[in-house]
C-alpha cells in the first residue's frame, strides 16, 4: 500500500504514466471540446450491482442512509447502456476511500484515503485500485470520458472532539481555529482518549486516521467545530473534518494527491464538491495545477468544474471560472477551474419548467450572467463551455419527475420537455441517473439517490423516458448550433403585433441558438393543460418569407407542423432593457400542446 506521495512507488506511478504520453496504452486523450458531451452523473453505490440486488429494500427508501451495494464492476456492465442513452461522460460519486466503520458516507464524500479506491466498491476479493483503473479503461473503449467527483475541503471523520459527550463528531463552534482538542479514531470509529496529536499515533491503521502521510498533522485540521453564524465555509461539514486549507504544505498534498489519481486511474476530468469553501484561492490553484499536469502527460483538455452553491451563485460562481483578473486575489493571471454547476439557471429553469414561474426569469438569470460575467465570459456562444446544466442532482429534492398518485403518466411529457430544454440550454449538460427509467424520488437525500437496479435491474432501453432523451441527444449531437452556438431568447405574440418573452406563469419559453448562418429554434409550452398558439419572431437575416420549419424534435407524436416563415410588416417588439423596437419581422407560428416542445429550423 502507497502511504506516502514522495515514496518510490508513488513516483513510479507518475514516471510510469508521463512515459507513456503519446503512446498505445498511455493517458487517454482528451475531447477536443467538452460541449461535445452530455455527461451521466452517477452515485456508485446507488446504481447497479451485477451479481446481487440492493441490501435493502425498498430500494427507494427515503429512510434508508447506509451502502446498497452498488460497485465499479455494476458500472461496467451498463457502458453500453449510458452509451447508447447518448451520454459521452460519466461522472462518479467520489470513488475514493472512506472510513470502514461509517455507513452514512455511502455517498463517498466522506473519504480519509486521498490516493486509494474505496474496497466497498469493489468485486469480492479484487483489487479496488486495479478494479477501479479497469472500468476506466472499458469507459474510454466504451467512447466515454470519466469524470471524477473529487474533495478537498474536508475529510471523513476521522476524529472526535475531546470533552464531548460520547466522543462525538461535531461540536459548537469555537471563534479560532486549531482551539478544539481531539481524539482520533481507530479503525472501528472508536475515539482512542490517548491519540490526541496524529503525528504520535504509533503504527497507524490504513483504515483509520487520514492517508496520504503527508496529511497527518493536527495543524492541517480547522479544529474549529461547526460554522460559526458570519461564515457558512469556516468550520466543519456536519461530522465531516474541514482541512486548513490555507496552508501552503496542505494545498501541496492535496494537489499531489490528485495529480497521483489522474496517473493512477487515468480519469478525464474533476468535479470539485464545496469549491467555494476553499482557502487562499486554492480553487484556482489546484484547477490550474491539474490542468499543467494533465497537458504534461497529454491529457490537453482535462475538465474541471466546481460545486458552487449559494444564494447568490452567480456572482459567486465569477470568483471561479475561466481567468480570474477581475476576482483574483495574489493570483493575477492564473485560470481558475473550467466551469462551475449552473445553480442559477437550476433554480430559475426547474419552476418555469413546472409552470411556476414566468419564462422571463429564465430571461433575466441570464441577463445578470451576462452583467457579472462580462470580464470572464468572451462571446455568447463561448460562455456557453463554463457551465454543467442540470436538472436533477443528489443534492436537491425532490427530482424533477412527478408521479400523479391518481394518473401516474399525467406528467410524462412535463420530463420529456425538461430534458430537451437542457440539452439545448447553453453548457454542458448532465443527466442525473435514474432519470431516463422515471426515478421520482421525494424529500430526502436517500429519497433521490435511489438504488436504481432495484427499479429497473435489466436496465431496458425502450421506455418513454430512456427513448425520448436517446433522440433528442441525437438533435443536439446533429446541430452543432445546440452545442456552441450564440443564444437568443425570442419573444412571441398572440395577435401578430406585440411581441415580448412571456411574463406569466405556464407561459411559453422560447429561444434560438445560431452558429454561424444557421438558426435553430426551441419553443416549449410549460402549461400542463393548454394547447397555445404562438408567433415566435425568428432571425431576419437567416429566413426567408415562404420557407418551410423543419421539427427535428418534439415530444409528442401528434405535433403541429409550424407555419412556414413569414414577415409582419409593423411589429412591437419588447427587449430584454426593457425598450421597444418596432418594423418588420420574420416569424413562424407553432402550435404547441400542453408540455410540448419543438425544436426547429428553417428547412433547406
Amino acid at each position: 500500500m502507497i502511504t506516502s506521495l514522495f515514496s518510490p512507488e508513488a513516483q513510479a506511478v507518475f514516471d510510469d504514466t508521463a512515459k507513456l504520453a503519446g503512446m498505445p496504452g498511455g493517458p487517454f486523450p482528451s475531447p477536443a471540446d467538452w460541449r461535445d458531451q452530455l455527461i451521466y452523473f452517477i452515485i456508485v453505490d446507488r446504481f447497479n450491482n451485477p451479481v446481487q440486488p440492493p441490501r435493502h429494500q425498498p430500494f427507494d427508501d427515503p429512510n434508508y442512509y447506509d451502502y446498497q451495494g452498488g460497485n465499479f464492476a455494476g458500472i461496467q456492465q451498463r457502458l453500453a447502456y449510458i452509451k447508447n442513452l447518448g451520454a459521452g461522460a460519466i461522472w462518479l460519486s467520489p470513488v475514493l476511500k472512506n472510513l470502514a466503520w461509517s455507513g452514512g458516507t455511502y455517498h463517498g464524500y466522506g473519504i480519509h484515503d486521498f490516493i486509494h479506491a474505496d474496497p466497498r466498491f469493489a468485486s469480492d476479493g479484487a483489487d479496488p485500485d486495479d478494479e477501479l483503473r479497469t472500468l476506466v479503461d472499458a469507459a474510454h473503449q466504451a467512447g466515454l470520458y470519466v469524470i471524477f467527483d473529487i474533495v478537498l475541503n474536508h475529510t471523513g471523520d476521522v476524529f472526535a472532539y475531546d470533552g464531548a459527550p460520547d466522543g462525538a463528531a461535531q461540536a459548537d463552534h469555537a471563534f479560532s481555529p486549531n482551539a478544539l482538542p481531539v481524539q482520533w479514531r481507530d479503525a472501528q470509529g472508536v475515539a482512542v482518549a490517548a491519540d490526541t496529536d496524529i503525528a504520535l499515533i504509533p503504527a497507524p491503521s490504513a483504515d483509520a486516521i487520514v492517508w496520504p502521510a503527508e496529511l497527518q498533522n493536527n495543524g492541517y485540521f480547522r479544529r474549529q467545530g461547526m460554522p460559526g453564524p458570519d461564515d457558512d465555509t469556516t468550520g466543519d461539514f456536519d461530522s465531516l473534518k474541514q482541512l486548513c486549507t490555507d496552508l501552503s504544505p496542505v494545498q501541496t498534498a492535496l494537489i499531489r494527491a490528485y495529480q497521483y489519481v489522474i496517473a493512477r486511474y487515468d480519469c478525464d476530468g474533476f468535479r470539485i464538491d464545496t469549491l467555494r469553501f476553499l482557502k487562499n484561492n486554492l480553487a484556482q490553484v489546484f484547477g490550474n495545477a491539474c490542468r499543467e499536469y494533465a497537458l504534461s502527460i497529454g491529457k490537453k483538455n482535462f475538465f474541471t468544474y466546481g460545486e458552487v452553491w449559494t444564494s447568490d451563485s452567480e456572482p459567486a460562481i465569477a470568483e471561479f471560472i475561466g481567468r480570474n483578473t477581475q476576482f483574483s486575489d495574489g493570483v493575477d493571471g492564473l485560470v481558475g477551474v473550467d466551469a462551475a454547476l449552473d445553480y442559477p439557471l437550476f433554480f430559475t429553469l426547474v419552476p418555469t419548467l413546472k409552470g411556476s414561474a414566468p419564462p422571463m426569469a429564465v430571461q433575466a438569470m441570464y441577463q445578470e450572467r451576462k452583467t457579472i460575467e462580462q470580464y470572464i465570459l468572451s462571446s455568447h456562444g463561448d460562455a456557453s463551455r463554463f457551465f454543467v446544466t442540470f436538472l436533477d442532482n443528489h443534492d436537491q429534492h425532490p427530482r424533477f419527475h412527478y408521479v400523479d398518485p391518481v394518473t401516474p403518466h399525467l406528467y410524462d411529457d412535463q420530463l420529456t420537455m425538461a430534458v430537451a430544454c437542457l440539452y439545448c440550454l447553453p453548457g454542458i449538460p448532465c443527466l442525473y441517473y435514474g432519470t431516463e427509467q422515471g426515478l421520482r424520488g421525494g424529500a430526502t437525500d436517500p429519497a433521490v439517490r435511489e438504488a436504481l437496479w432495484g427499479l429497473a435491474p435489466g436496465f431496458p432501453q425502450n421506455g418513454l423516458f430512456f427513448t425520448a432523451f436517446q433522440a433528442i441527444a441525437a438533435v443536439r449531437q446533429s446541430q452543432a448550433a445546440l452545442r456552441y452556438g450564440r443564444f437568443y431568447f425570442r419573444p412571441l405574440s398572440g395577435d401578430q403585433l406585440h411581441f415580448a418573452v412571456s411574463t406569466i406563469n405556464s407561459g411559453v419559453l422560447a429561444w434560438s441558438r445560431i452558429l454561424n448562418d444557421a438558426e435553430v429554434l426551441v419553443a416549449a409550452n410549460t402549461h400542463t393543460t393548454l394547447t397555445v398558439p404562438v408567433d415566435v419572431l425568428i432571425d431576419s437575416n437567416l429566413s426567408q418569407p415562404g420557407q418551410a420549419m423543419q421539427v427535428l424534435y418534439s415530444n409528442k407524436q401528434n405535433f403541429t407542423t409550424p407555419s412556414a416563415v413569414r414577415t409582419l410588416q409593423q411589429a412591437s417588439v419588447l427587449q430584454a432593457d426593457g425598450t421597444t423596437g418596432t418594423g418588420p419581422v420574420n416569424v413562424t407560428g407553432v402550435n404547441l400542446l400542453p408540455m410540448e416542445v419543438q425544436v426547429l429550423r428553417v428547412k433547406y
